[in-house]
């Protein structure tokens, strides 16, 4: 049987990441606002997390607006007409509304309608798969620039009783304009999952759950020890790989970006990766606390903000969380 020729797209044969932008909640919430409930103390969440405080948004942000301002920061920054992005991808957990998707709502409102839009949910790895998918839809010719977007208000689904995670979270968004390159910028992506650990971190309950009376509003849990356990052990084989998958050595690179969990999981990465003092290291999570989807990309800005002499340099970034989920690959900073 013969078969028709489909024409097929071909894209450049790199891309790089242009810009990146960042919108952080607009409330400074410190330890002491939290440990009534939780009937802690500001010491015990330090030495525990590494967080002295976290961004969280007003009642009235909402991660749209977030995900808007950081959206148009990294806009202007690439120099790119916004009508020429032509896919908008926004990872995030924390669309208040499962459908319409964030990401359609932001198209609109950065001025790249009629783009291809969607939302994404790989929880805390969700801005490494849409750089992973940026990459993809580039090279292949399906799309000529991309916007990524972490972008979350994990405020509105803390329990501020919970001990597990809630005083963890912040709110935020970053962004990356992702493009055509004349060099490589983004190297293969290592990425999976086990949904066998599903119960490690997550939702406590469903929508129809509470509609019928059966749950309260579901909030985040986690099961704190099995989340360091596998961040710590397995995740520093996945950068290992990327790395491996890269070409590239540990000593080659100029920062080290990991999700933003919690500092003392960030200290053992840095220790088993055997990184040397040159690699500067992402610590975002002591001001602004776990952003999930929005982490890395946040993490980024502050790190090129405080040091612009890192730009062009390599940077290793993993994000991981519940699903269980992860994904890791190297990028040279915009």
């Amino acid at each position: 049987m013969t078969h028709p020729t489909l024409q097929q797209a071909h894209g450049p044969q790199y891309t790089r990441i242009l810009s990146v932008g960042a919108a952080r909640g607009d409330v400074v919430v410190p330890n002491d606002d939290l440990i009534g409930p939780i009937n802690s103390s500001d010491e015990w969440i330090r030495q525990r997390t590494g967080i002295i405080t976290r961004t969280r948004a007003s009642h009235d942000v909402l991660a749209v607006d977030l995900a808007t301002d950081a959206s148009r920061e990294a806009i202007a920054k690439s120099g790119v007409d916004p009508a020429l992005i032509d896919a908008v991808i926004v990872a995030t957990i924390s669309n208040s509304r499962q459908t319409p998707s964030l990401a359609a709502v932001l198209a609109d409102r950065v001025g790249a309608n009629p783009a291809a839009a969607y939302d994404m949910n790989a929880a805390c790895a969700g801005y490494t798969y849409g750089i992973a998918q940026a990459d993809a839809l580039i090279r292949t010719g399906v799309a000529h620039y991309v916007l990524v977007v972490g972008a979350e208000k994990l405020s509105d689904v803390v329990d501020p009783t919970d001990r597990s995670i809630s005083f963890l979270l912040g709110d935020g968004a970053g962004a990356v304009v992702v493009g055509p390159s004349e060099y490589p910028g983004i190297s293969k992506t290592i990425w999976g999952s086990d949904g066998s650990k599903a119960d490690a971190v997550g939702m406590n309950g469903t929508l129809v759950d509470f509609r019928d009376g059966a749950a309260e509003w579901p909030t985040l849990r986690q099961e704190g020890q099995t989340v360091f356990r596998w961040a710590v052990w397995e995740m520093a084989k996945v950068a290992k790989q990327a790395l491996d998958a890269a070409g590239v050595t540990s000593d080659q690179l100029a920062a080290f970006i990991p999700h933003q969990a919690n500092m003392r999981i960030v200290d053992e990465f840095a220790k088993q990766l055997k990184l040397p003092d040159t690699v500067a290291i992402a610590r975002d999570i002591e001001t602004t606390g776990n952003t999930s989807a929005a982490s890395i990309p946040l993490a980024t800005h502050r790190l090129l903000e405080e040091n612009p002499e890192l730009s062009g340099g390599l940077a290793l970034q993993i994000g991981f969380g519940a699903g269980l989920v992860f994904g890791a690959q190297v990028v040279v900073l915009p």
